[in-house]
């Protein structure tokens, strides 16, 4: 498995967020629709595997399936480009500008809650047959999701807004760190494994992501979840979308930028003309 080095990693990263950035509407809509479609499949599954086995590790372990099969197609999501559109823009990539990098976030938000609330309804006619029946005990778990991690955190107030602010924050950490992981390794198996981690990390403890939950969500207001769209968007999408900005920028856009496409010259060493005898 060839290993990329940090250094030409991080050029990497700048060059697909500069790509990302100039891409057309058609297709950043459609690479972005099928993005949070995949993933909110493998949110799917991954609800599924834990109630019908009793065992939410083995659904946090099968989860990073969703996400591996959509960034080895090209797909994209917002958690992505929230670090690699900056990089461009850090870079002072010809053309980059904020309004060019608020454009991708904007389009690629759009297409990933259309995405994702279409793979909601289609799950939600699976589990009802076709909003015929009550739902089954996957249907009724997604239910409780929505619940939990809207009116559950309102209880808490502030504290509960805070909660939820920061576990996006380490969310989109973790979930850009399988972005860069993605990009460490030039073979398939390679790439896999380096997403694998960090994505089975985030599921498992319960952070927030934005896309994951434009699939809960509305899976749960479809199937007879106790809790409003208005309690969705300000307890849980928006304060998410902003924690994911902050974790994805903070702690990787931020530090790989500056000690790897910044390195500041080693203490001591000699000018480079000096060392090669000139």
């Amino acid at each position: 498995m060839t290993y990329v080095k940090p250094a030409d990693l991080v050029t990497s990263m700048i060059d697909a967020g500069e790509s990302k950035i100039f891409m057309s509407t058609r297709d950043t809509m459609v690479r972005s629709i099928m993005g949070g479609a995949l993933l909110s499949l493998a949110a799917a599954f991954a609800v599924t595997v834990t109630v019908t086995t009793g065992m939410p590790l083995l659904g946090a372990v099968l989860f990073p399936v969703g996400f591996i099969m959509l960034y080895l197609l090209g797909y994209d999501l917002l958690t992505g480009v929230f670090v690699l559109g900056p990089l461009a823009l850090f870079d002072k990539r010809p053309g980059v500008t904020v309004r060019g990098v608020l454009r991708n976030w904007g389009l690629v938000f759009v297409g990933n809650f259309i995405g994702a609330f279409t793979v909601a309804l289609l799950m939600a006619i699976v589990v009802t047959y076709g909003f015929s029946v009550t739902p089954n005990e996957v249907g009724v778990a997604i239910g409780y999701i929505g619940e939990g991690r809207t009116v559950g955190y309102a209880e808490h107030g502030a504290p509960g807004m805070l909660t939820l602010f920061v576990r996006g924050v380490l969310c989109n950490w973790m979930v850009s760190t399988g972005v860069a992981g993605a990009m460490i390794a030039k073979g398939v198996t390679g790439k896999a494994l380096a997403m694998w981690m960090p994505i089975m990390l985030f599921f498992f403890m319960g952070f927030e992501h934005s896309i994951v939950n434009m699939f809960l969500f509305p899976s749960g207001l479809l199937l007879g979840g106790n809790f409003t769209i208005m309690d969705y968007l300000v307890w849980n999408e928006i304060p998410t979308v902003l924690g994911n900005l902050a974790g994805g920028l903070i702690f990787t856009a931020v530090p790989l930028y500056l000690t790897h496409a910044r390195t500041k010259a080693r203490r001591g060493a000699e000018p480079r003309e000096l060392v090669m005898g000139g």
